[in-house]
């Protein structure tokens, strides 16, 4: 089974991976990596999703900005590892449409 990994680095890096899977239609969980000298971490873990890619990608990207938004001055950086190609893009840089050819690895 696919699975899609979210890593998120910054203050507050467990609340947002705990936000980003309360996100309607996404299953999965996270988990906090042993901390390297104040590093705040969190490597979320999308197992599934329901509903269409395309929406899902782009309440991704909502819930990324929001973070920014309602944080501000506070590092935020968020990776997303395509388990296909084994590529990485960062969240901050990916359109609508890389998102969603991520998550439509899930479904195969």
């Amino acid at each position: 089974m696919a699975e899609i990994q979210v890593g998120i680095e910054g203050e507050g890096a467990p609340a947002a991976a705990e936000a980003l899977l309360e996100i309607p239609g996404i299953s999965g969980s996270y988990e906090v990596p042993m901390q390297r000298e104040g590093t705040l971490a969190a490597i979320a873990t999308i197992v599934g999703i329901v509903g269409g890619a395309v929406a899902l990608a782009e309440q991704i990207r909502k819930w990324y900005q929001e973070w920014h938004k309602f944080h501000p001055g506070k590092q935020f950086d968020v990776e997303i590892f395509d388990p296909n190609t084994g590529n990485r893009i960062l969240l901050e840089e990916a359109t609508i449409e890389e998102i969603t050819e991520i998550l439509k690895s899930l479904s195969k």
